[in-house]
């Protein structure tokens, strides 16, 4: 009976892989699928009966599309035999004995005689295993990180280890389809119906990525406000996803070689919320009243503070607080507020300033030496 059976199936599969399929993206893929089977479409619109060839074979002359954004990969027999990269209806043809076709011009006696000896040999089933697999070439949304304490680094600009907790999302790129299936999907997806999504949480793989890009974000803080390009402002952050988004990407390459080893890469990031730990907030106050206080905008800001200083002494604590003024102004080393000194002015009593100013006056000739006698004996009290 058994005999039989394999005989009746064997005969059957090869007269159901005769028909030529037409491959296309399955219905209701998430936007964020990355890499699924190409499905036959056997029946449109209630017209035609190819629905009973087997799952594993691709039939010779059978068209595959390829929409805009994917990629096409062919495996025979668990290996990638060929990639395509451009949009377009592609032919299948294959010198496996299996997909031979009489309609694709393979003749009569191979098609139909020798895949019924070989399929008899392995119990009815063809003996051997042909798939196409879309990948996308797209950028694929909403990969989510974040942290649940704070991550530090050491920043450039303030000059010291700062802390934050973090979250926001990341577009990512297959770069290299055959890196990324060769070394990072696994098996199970390399099956009909499966869809590999990095943002699906029973994914294990795309689990893993999320772990190793939390552990890569305090050195790409670090990479990013040490690099002079960005300013060192770590404020700057969450107005560049292309930036961050690079310094991302080089951390996680740096540590777990996305792009060489798995063909991925992190094209764009939106940084959701940055929640500093209390003395990073501290240093970022400093840091904003100096930037407050720096160049024109500065001078200005401490002359007018002076100025209030000046006229709140005035008014509470007389030539007391002036002086107060006085001295406060000179420990901020503001010179260009100080006012010129005066020479103080002689003393009108004084006898020496009185006989130097009668001895110009004599020499100039504007008084005489009797003059000057009477007025040397004044200034002396004689």
């Amino acid at each position: 009976m058994g005999l039989v059976q394999a005989v009746k199936g064997a005969v059957g599969g090869v007269l159901a892989d005769q028909w030529k399929d037409f491959f296309t993206v399955p219905a209701g893929l998430p936007s964020t699928a990355a890499l699924f089977a190409a499905v036959p479409r056997g029946t449109n619109a209630g017209r035609g009966s190819n629905t009973s060839a087997s799952s594993n074979i691709i039939s010779n002359g059978s068209k595959i599309v390829v929409p805009e954004g994917y990629g096409l990969l062919l495996f025979q027999d668990g290996a990638i035999t060929g990639f395509v990269a451009e949009p377009g209806g592609y032919e299948w043809r294959s010198d496996d004995l299996n997909s031979q076709s009489i309609f694709a011009g393979d003749g009569v006696v191979t098609p139909l005689i020798k895949q019924s000896w070989e399929r008899f040999k392995f119990g009815g089933q063809p003996g051997a295993q042909q798939a196409a697999y879309f990948v996308s070439l797209k950028e694929l949304p909403d990969n989510r990180f974040g942290t649940q304490s704070e991550i530090y680094w050491d920043d450039g600009f303030l000059g010291t280890q700062v802390g934050a907790v973090t979250r926001g999302s990341y577009t990512l790129k297959i770069v290299d389809p055959i890196l990324f299936v060769k070394n990072f999907v696994p098996a199970s997806y390399l099956q009909p119906g499966q869809v590999f999504d990095f943002t699906d949480l029973d994914n294990a793989a795309a689990s893993q990525l999320f772990n190793e890009v939390v552990g890569s974000l305090a050195p790409a803080f670090s990479l990013y406000t040490n690099d002079p390009g960005k300013g060192n402002r770590i404020t700057k952050l969450q107005q560049d996803s292309l930036g961050f988004a690079k310094s991302l990407s080089d951390a996680v390459e740096q540590a777990y070689q996305w792009k060489s080893d798995r063909g991925l890469a992190i094209v764009k990031t939106a940084i959701v919320s940055i929640e500093y730990d209390a003395n990073t907030r501290e240093l970022l106050k400093t840091v904003q009243r100096a930037d407050a206080l720096a160049g024109a905008r500065g001078n200005s800001n401490l002359q007018a503070s002076v100025a209030q200083g000046i006229q709140s002494a005035g008014e509470n604590g007389g030539a007391a607080g002036l002086v107060g003024v006085g001295m406060a102004s000179g420990m901020f080393g503001a010179g260009t507020l100080q006012q010129p000194v005066a020479p103080a002015a002689p003393a009108a009593d004084d006898p020496v300033a009185k006989l130097k100013k009668a001895k110009e006056m004599l020499d100039l000739g504007l008084i005489t030496q009797d003059d000057y006698d009477a007025l040397k004996a004044k200034a002396l009290g004689l």
